[in-house]
Order: C-alpha cells, then sequence, then structure tokens
C-alpha cells in the first residue's frame, strides 16, 4: 500500500472573491505548501454554522516550519497579507452576514494529520506570526490554538481545561 501524496485543501465562504482565491492559492504555493485544492461552501449555510471566512487543510507542522526560514520571508510577508484581506473581504456578497459578524471571520488552518485547527485573525500582531513559526504542534492535544494577546502566546482553552 502506498500513502496518498500530500495535499492542502482551501475551502472558501461564498463571499471570498475569485482574486483573492487566486491570491490564497499563490500565498501557499509561495510558502512550499504541497498543490492546493480549492473548493466553496454551500450556499444555504446557516448563520449558525462555524464562522470562519477560510478553512486551509494542509501538514501543518511542516508548514509552519517553513514559515520561519529566512528564504520565504517575501512569500511570508504575503502569507499575512492575503489572510488579513482574505478576513475582510471589500464588499458583502448579497445575503452576507453583517459587517460586525463578518469582520471577526477568521482564516483557520487544519493539520491534515490530526484535524488540530489554528485560528488566525486578521489583526494579528507581527509576534504572533513570528512565534506561530516556532510552534510545535505536539504540545496540543485539542483546538482550536489561539493567539492569546495579553499572555503573548498561542494556546489551546481545552488543553489547558483537560489539564
Amino acid at each position: 500500500m502506498t500513502d496518498a501524496p500530500l495535499r492542502a485543501e482551501l475551502l472558501l465562504d461564498r463571499e471570498v472573491p475569485d482574486d483573492l482565491r487566486r491570491e490564497l492559492v499563490a500565498a501557499f504555493d509561495g510558502l512550499g505548501a504541497p498543490p492546493v485544492r480549492v473548493r466553496r461552501t454551500v450556499d444555504h449555510r446557516g448563520a449558525a454554522d462555524i464562522p470562519w471566512i477560510v478553512l486551509a487543510s494542509l501538514p501543518l507542522q511542516a508548514f509552519l516550519s517553513g514559515l520561519g526560514a529566512e528564504a520565504v520571508k517575501d512569500a511570508y510577508d504575503t502569507f499575512k497579507g492575503v489572510v488579513r484581506r482574505t478576513a475582510r473581504p471589500a464588499s458583502p456578497a448579497p445575503g452576507a452576514l453583517d459587517d460586525a459578524v463578518r469582520a471577526a471571520r477568521p482564516i483557520v488552518l487544519q493539520d491534515a494529520a490530526t484535524g488540530l485547527d489554528v485560528v488566525l485573525e486578521p489583526d494579528l500582531p507581527a509576534e504572533a506570526y513570528a512565534l506561530l513559526a516556532a510552534l510545535d504542534l505536539t504540545g496540543f492535544t485539542k483546538g482550536p490554538l489561539h493567539y492569546d494577546r495579553a499572555r503573548g502566546r498561542w494556546r489551546s482553552v481545552l488543553d489547558e481545561a483537560a489539564g
């Protein structure tokens, strides 16, 4: 039996315009992610569904390790910019969620192997990305991981609650 080739998947909310879809694919490609497959959510989602705008499923630890390499600094800066622009689309689609809800909708990176989620809010400080690039995901068992600005670290509230 052979292992399936590594691949990354992007699941985009219907509000993400095509130009941002292309930028996202280029940003992940520039950072060395495996080939990206893009899908869109269905139009009949309800407001109670998951509040992300993009869900990227990929071999996350390898991707994060690549973020720390100096050789990908420009691609890394591009990725941060795409995260900010994608999480706040310029014009809402008809029937879209109100601006207050849309402004808070992050990009979620999901580890394809473990299902662990890392939530990237659009206004993360530079140190959050720097810590993320060096983050060892094996220290977490449950997600999602969020950046705690007050403590200056990535954390899983569910892991902490479980002890």
